[in-house]
């Protein structure tokens, strides 16, 4: 047992991901861990989207959260992937879901059997072949049902959420609170370092309160008021790869049915999202400064909402990429304070998810083991650097005539991205490395829907008969469509079970 143990912890910064920390180290410690969190409202929070992927149902129900409750709180409707227009080519557009492609047949996965039939001109669109990309844009959904054959793709619906991710935070802070949490208005004016090993003795209040703790969570934003403020830890740049430096955001009123996915639309210079609530739809242009400036795309934004837009457009400017260590010292940075990916797919809240996770995980008493600092910050390094390849991978995989596209289609990537480009372009194969986030469903549904279609395939494909294989396929085919026929639309599924009160 150790006689160091852990006795406070203070959050610095609400939003999401101050009190996504707050209430699942509440959850996991309750009263044994004192945890305090600090906050001004006179600070505002960024938002850069409002879309998850699947993994924060996991997040939400081992914090015991309803989902009903979850859902009508945040005015959320529902995710089943992602579609992406104008990307590979002008006039394109694909789906990548959340779900499987058809299902495995003896050893390989589905698409090795597709890419032989789409090389004989047959097969149809690969979309077709999964519940997800099939139902999304028909605009269909449900949860996965309980009352059918396990082997039914109506069993294996994985769903994510569109939020708003203020009503979020709102809606955790009243679970953390009600779990012992101690919030604390204030706006911090100073941090106070141990003079011997430099760190974080207390963060000082405007108020001139000084508050203190054995560890704490920067969740400042990207000001890293800690982390980078305090600590000087550095940065790692990464927009030589991801060249989009600025962001526009704007709300418009709904018009019409939400659709089950997030809308990405390429534009000249970056790309537009489309996120639908039930009470409004998020919108935003993400783009680099060097192909487009400001008033522009502001202008593009607002000429292509679905709606009457709610506010001005919000700018934001970002610098893609991580700090150098996440983990430096007593300070553990969590969200925008630990690193900056576009909202391409969703993952900034995963990263919140898995930070404080992993944190649970690695729980350090107060000498902060080195040991169990440097495993933090290796898994984080790993995690932000394969999401970033997978980022990179949506530029280079383009035809697009725009200079922006054109540079972003010749530049030099990471030597492991390269690779399995290589590997996945020779015959459709993609191994995941260890936890990683995005595995082979995920790059099969990105390549080829860029249009970069494996020059070959898997060779024992060709021990399964051509008669045997077109059955097969159609056999699949008719069962999703089958699927996506019994499913309800999206908007009758939430009137039915999650239908928020007006706001």
């Amino acid at each position: 047992m150790t006689d160091t143990p852990l006795r406070s912890i203070v959050v610095v910064g609400g939003g999401t991901a101050g009190w996504m920390s707050a209430a699942a180290l509440a959850k996991a410690y309750g009263e044994r861990i004192q945890i305090r969190l600090v906050e001004s409202d006179d600070i505002g929070i960024i938002g850069v989207g409002e879309a998850t992927v699947p993994h924060l149902k996991t997040f939400n129900d081992a914090l015991g959260i309803n989902e009903v409750d979850f859902v009508k709180a945040v005015q959320g409707t529902f995710k089943l992937g992602i579609q992406f227009r104008d990307w590979g080519r002008i006039g394109d557009e694909y789906i990548h879901g959340f779900g499987v492609i058809g299902h495995d047949y003896g050893m390989l996965p589905f698409h090795q059997y597709w890419l032989k039939l789409h090389a004989m001109g047959e097969g149809g669109d690969l979309g077709d072949y999964s519940i997800h990309t099939l139902a999304a844009p028909r605009g269909k959904f449900m949860t996965s049902a309980s009352d059918v054959a396990p082997t039914s793709p109506l069993a294996h619906i994985a769903h994510a959420y569109h939020f708003d991710a203020g009503r979020y935070a709102r809606f955790l802070r009243a679970y953390a609170e009600a779990r012992g949490v101690v919030r604390t208005e204030g706006e911090i004016v100073g941090v106070e370092l141990r003079p011997d090993d430099g760190f974080v003795e207390a963060i000082v209040l405007k108020s001139g309160e000084r508050v203190t703790g054995d560890l704490y969570l920067d969740c400042s934003g990207f000001r890293g008021l800690l982390i980078e403020g305090a600590l000087k830890t550095g940065y790692e740049d990464w927009s030589r790869w991801l060249p989009c430096d600025r962001a526009m955001a704007v709300p418009c009123a709904k018009v019409g049915a939400p659709t089950p996915y997030t809308r990405s639309t390429a534009r000249a210079a970056g790309w537009q999202w489309r996120i639908p609530l039930q009470h409004r739809t998020g919108n935003g242009m993400v783009y680099s400064s060097a192909h487009m400036d400001d008033e522009e795309a502001a202008r593009l934004l607002l000429a292509n909402l679905d709606g009457a837009p709610l506010a001005e457009p919000r700018p934001l400017k970002f610098t893609t990429g991580k700090r150098r260590r996440v983990w430096n010292k007593n300070v553990v940075a969590i969200g925008l304070a630990s690193g900056f990916m576009e909202p391409l797919e969703s993952t900034s809240i995963f990263l919140i998810q898995t930070g404080i996770g992993r944190l649970v995980q690695l729980l350090p008493d107060r000498r902060m083991s080195p040991v169990v600092v440097e495993r933090y910050n290796a898994q984080v390094a790993f995690e932000y650097e394969r999401i970033r390849d997978f980022l990179v991978l949506h530029y280079k995989a383009n035809q697009r005539p725009e200079a922006f596209w054109r540079d972003c289609a010749a530049m030099s990537i990471p030597d492991r991205l390269q690779e399995n480009i290589d590997l996945f372009m020779d015959s459709g194969r993609f191994f995941r490395d260890g936890e990683e986030m995005f595995a082979i469903v995920s790059w099969v549904q990105v390549m080829i829907g860029q249009g970069f279609v494996p020059r070959g395939y898997h060779p024992a494909v060709d021990l399964v008969p051509d008669k045997e294989l077109r059955e097969f396929a159609a056999s699949v085919r008719g069962v999703i469509h089958n699927c996506v026929e019994a499913m309800p639309r999206h908007e009758q599924f939430i009137a039915r079970h999650y239908a928020a009160p007006a706001p």
